[in-house]
């Protein structure tokens, strides 16, 4: 496995050391991820260890650290509750930020699953957050106390055996925790959700995912983990947690084709003004990559490998019929929002019929999916809406291209 693990510490808002190790691939980073453990575990639990390490080899950057008051982090954990979690997170991820880079990524495990949920509002880089076994509710904990509770109700604190380790919680944990509204800040999060639980989980029921899916918006994904249990005790279970999270944060993290389009130089001060539309440069040493700007808005379309390309970014075909699938989303709901119809979601799917030339499909077959209290009439007027909207017309009703070279 290539890479290396460094100890490393830092400062929590509040003036406390936590210990912490940052798993650092070999080349240059994809991305730095930030990794919550779950509650009464530590940074070293074997399932946060083998899953920081299996991401490193794909080549992720990974802190994994201890909250304050466990593992070898400073603090006194009665005094810690879900709030000063979420704080430790904060204070992770400011660390990353000024001595590496801020974290793309936030993966929680269990409790620390719900808290990073609620720090990835406070966490502006951050492009994606993973949660495995998490709890809807921060006060699933509770269940854990069991008995218990009745005592720090009515003494003020408690010993607890949790995993089998004696723990003092005290009455502010428990206000602290019954105060939180996890699945309200799964429902502002508006960045890439990614949920993976086991049927099985003993712990955490499944239940708690999918009132997490329900309450979050898209892009939302849900991954079952089958058989692992709640810790992800099997080596081959936190691996394919990790194989899972690699394919999905590939698809929005700063990785290579971004990079090569940072890397292109802005165009010659001898070219003509463009003020809007698109813009479209080769990327030297690239045999088809392109790097498009669509009024500033950067994008790379490249040619398949099988036609020689790189594969670093959708095809100009793909595109454009990506094109006729966003915008006929658009025009619903505008509509709807003008009609005050009851829409909820949308979505359209493009499908290339089979034609000789792959690239030049004679027939594109379009699919909506449209969820809303709406009534069949409403739904037809919805689906003649789709085919009315500007890309649909452009295509069906042709246009004039007047080229020539500057």
């Amino acid at each position: 496995m290539t890479g290396e693990t460094k100890k490393t510490e830092f400062k929590t808002k509040t003036g406390e050391t936590l210990a912490a190790a940052l798993e650092l691939p070999a080349q240059s980073p994809r991305a730095f991820a930030l990794f919550a453990h779950c509650f009464s575990c530590t940074k070293d639990i074997k399932s946060a260890r083998e899953l920081a390490r299996a991401l490193r080899a794909a080549g992720f950057a990974v802190l994994r650290f201890d909250f304050t008051g466990l593992g070898s982090s400073e603090g006194d954990f009665s005094n810690t509750n879900f709030s000063s979690n979420v704080d430790d997170l904060v204070s992770a991820a400011d660390y990353l930020r000024t001595t590496y880079s801020a974290p793309s990524l936030i993966i929680g495990h269990s409790l620390g699953g719900a808290a990073a949920l609620v720090a990835a509002e406070r966490i502006p880089e951050v492009k994606g957050v993973a949660v495995i076994g998490a709890p809807a509710e921060a006060d699933h904990v509770a269940m854990q106390i069991g008995e218990s509770r009745a005592e720090i109700e009515e003494k003020g604190h408690a010993t607890v055996k949790l995993a089998g380790r004696p723990f003092t919680i005290k009455k502010q944990f428990l206000d602290d925790i019954e105060n939180q509204n996890v699945l309200e800040s799964a429902s502002r999060l508006k960045k890439p959700l990614l949920i993976m639980h086991a049927p099985l989980d003993q712990t955490v029921g499944i239940e708690n995912a999918t009132k997490i899916f329900v309450a979050a918006k898209h892009p939302k994904s849900f991954v079952s983990l089958d058989t692992a249990d709640h810790l992800l005790s099997s080596p081959k279970d936190a691996h394919y947690a990790a194989s899972v999270l690699e394919a999905w944060a590939g698809r929005f993290i700063d990785g290579p084709a971004k990079e090569i389009i940072a890397a292109t130089p802005e165009p010659a001060q001898s070219a003509p003004a463009f003020n809007g539309g698109a813009l479209a440069q080769n990327i030297s040493g690239e045999p088809f990559a392109v790097a498009l700007s669509i009024d500033g808005y950067p994008m790379l379309i490249d040619a398949g490998k099988e036609d020689g390309g790189h594969d670093l970014g959708p095809n100009p075909t793909r595109t454009l019929e990506a094109a006729l699938a966003a915008c006929g989303v658009m025009t619903i709901k505008m509509y709807a929002r003008r009609k005050k119809w009851n829409v909820e979601d949308v979505e359209i799917r493009i499908r290339r019929a089979k034609s000789e030339d792959a690239h030049v499909p004679h027939l594109l077959e379009k699919e909506l999916r449209i969820t809303g209290d709406l009534d069949e009439t409403q739904r037809a007027r919805l689906l003649e809406i789709a085919d009315k909207c500007p890309v649909h017309r452009v295509l069906t009703e042709g246009v004039t291209v007047n080229s020539r070279i500057v």
